[in-house]
């Protein structure tokens, strides 16, 4: 019999069993087709590779990311992920859907199909995730529609705005949306985002559809989760030895899997990916066998990717070998049953840039800024007055709410004779000119500024700053680039990360991206800011679904009451 590809001498990992077992592979037309114990005797193949022993492992599948939190086009986003093992992935676009709508997750779609890495893809269902704020675009029920006559769609995003669920109020778009997916398609997978519920309003999630979550677990939160029959998607901000535990002690193997989520381009470049996930999980006590498990099959069948996930007759030939298990040393991995990564051999990324629409490339419809722009005024008499500050804290991208006293002074408020910060966002589509200002404090800079566009979910711009010259500076550089990430201190630009795609992404090669990240990360420590992630956290101060105060261009957003809250409380 003719086949394309023999690898003899492989210990093969066994899904169904999940267990290794000794023997030889055969591929043909990019699918497996045999394995076993049969050899050259019954196989006429083309090419012919010992594995030498090796252990073979399916490609890992990554169901719950977001590209765009790597500020890199797929291209780039594939590249990363095959040398580091991962075949499939299900992104889910809701940053780039938040800047153009339909026509973003499209783009998104369509930068793909050439990727070595198979992308499927969930459709934003939260955009805008609130009401609260104004986006370059939105996402609606009859866009659904039309992006589920795509094969590349296998689920609905995560549904984030979990309030609007739990009040079950018929009116709101999310139970709207719900509504129409569990009628007209019942068989779609639906994606959640449901940090910290328990109990019934766990359960009403459930109910609504919603029955999966990958935000923050505890013991007790991911009991009551697999407990009312929600899938668990564990990311490494998850991975405490007491969780790692509970998964190896008790039968819930089925029911969760690893994901990443959001991986920033510096720690994608240095530690990896969903691999690195494997290995963290592996070095915790986990078997090496229930982590692959949880890498490839659990995750295959929970997006009802049936035909991958398995090293089985029929199924895409997309594995790995690794020459060490328990540190998960990938040597060589294969795509469709062609090898695509060498640990041996040469991988360079080429640039390829204008890889989008040219509108994704004029997408800043801001004019340049001044110092007047970033005023406070207050309509009120000279006089001091108790104002909202929203409090930064290293380790969370939650914020908190305190009350301090300012000067009201020719009804400017003075903050910068204050120990906090200016926080201030402006509308940058075109659409109505929305700007809001409030004062920041905690573990953020204490000198210079930072502006940018990359701003969960609006991506409107964002800058903070401890005094206004910077802040104006850092802004219109942002503004002048067409998006990007700029810190300023003292008025000298120290660091401009340039994100020409949308405001939210670079067509630069991963690695020279992974540096200027690095190099911007640094900046931001140099003005003080401390925070285990310092660019995600200022990019979620504008998230209006992360609790507790974060401010939008509607101004200060009350996120556990879903309301705008004024600046100035008497």
């Amino acid at each position: 019999m003719k086949i394309d590809l023999l690898i003899v001498n492989v210990k093969v990992f066994n899904s169904y069993f999940r267990k290794f077992v000794s023997g030889n592979v055969v591929i043909i037309d990019g699918k497996f087709l045999y394995i076993g114990q049969r050899c050259e005797e019954t196989f006429q193949a083309r090419e012919v590779l010992d594995g030498q022993g090796k252990y073979m492992i399916p490609g890992l599948i990554d169901i719950h990311l977001h590209i765009e939190s790597t500020m890199v086009t797929p291209e780039t986003f594939s590249f990363g992920l095959i040398k580091n093992g991962v075949t499939t992935i299900v992104p889910e676009p809701h940053e780039m859907a938040n800047v153009f709508g339909l026509e973003g997750v499209k783009e998104m779609m369509a930068a793909s199909r050439d990727c070595v890495a198979d992308m499927f893809y969930g459709i934003p269902s939260s955009v805008p995730a609130t009401t609260l704020e104004t986006t370059g675009g939105s996402i609606e029920i009859e866009d659904m529609d039309k992006l589920l006559h795509s094969e590349e769609i296998v689920c609905l995003g995560e549904i984030m705005n979990y309030v609007d669920v739990i009040s079950d109020d018929r009116a709101c778009k999310t139970n709207q949306i719900l509504e129409h997916i569990r009628k007209k398609y019942p068989h779609l997978t639906i994606e959640g985002h449901v940090p910290k519920l328990l109990d019934l309003d766990l359960q009403r999630m459930v109910y609504a559809g919603v029955d999966s979550d990958h935000t923050h677990q505890t013991i007790q939160g991911m009991e009551e989760r697999i407990a009312a029959g929600m899938f668990i998607e564990i990311q490494e901000k998850s991975m405490s030895q007491e969780i790692i535990d509970y998964l190896i002690e008790k039968n819930v193997t089925e029911h969760f899997c690893f994901i990443t989520d959001d991986v920033m381009a510096d720690s994608f470049e240095k530690r990896g990916h969903l691999n690195h996930i494997a290995q963290k999980a592996i070095s915790m006590g986990m078997k090496p066998e229930q982590v692959i498990y949880a890498c490839t099959y659990t995750p295959a069948q929970r997006m009802k990717l049936q035909d991958r996930g398995v090293i089985g007759p029929g199924k895409v030939a997309d594995f790995l070998l690794l020459s060490d298990l328990e540190e998960f040393t990938i040597e060589k991995v294969f795509k469709d049953g062609k090898k695509v990564y060498d640990v041996g051999e040469e991988y360079v990324q080429a640039k390829k840039p204008k890889q989008f629409s040219t509108a994704f490339y004029e997408s800043v419809k801001l004019n340049l800024l001044s110092e007047d722009d970033f005023a406070i005024k207050v309509d009120e008499p000279d006089a001091s007055y108790s104002c909202r500050v929203m409090i930064v804290k290293d380790g969370s991208t939650f914020t908190e709410e305190v009350r301090d006293t300012f000067l009201v002074s020719e009804q400017n408020l003075c903050w910068e004779e204050s120990e906090y910060g200016l926080i201030a966002t402006f509308e940058r589509y075109g659409k109505n000119g929305n700007r809001a200002h409030g004062l920041i404090g905690g573990d953020i800079i204490r000198k210079g500024a930072i502006a940018t566009t990359y701003s969960h979910d609006n991506h409107n711009l964002l800058v903070i700053g401890q005094n206004v010259s910077d802040m104006v500076l850092a802004a219109n550089e942002v503004i002048r680039n067409q998006g990007g990430i700029c810190v300023v201190d003292d008025g000298n630009i120290e660091q401009m990360l340039k994100l020409p795609v949308g405001g939210i992404l670079s067509e630069e090669p991963l690695e020279l991206l992974a540096k200027q990240v690095k190099d911007l990360r640094k900046a931001m420590e140099d003005l003080g800011y401390k925070h285990y992630n310092s660019i995600m956290s200022i990019s979620t101060l504008s998230l209006s679904v992360s609790p507790a105060l974060k401010i939008t261009d509607f101004g200060l957003i009350d996120v556990n009451e879903g309301e705008v809250v004024p600046l100035v409380v008497g």
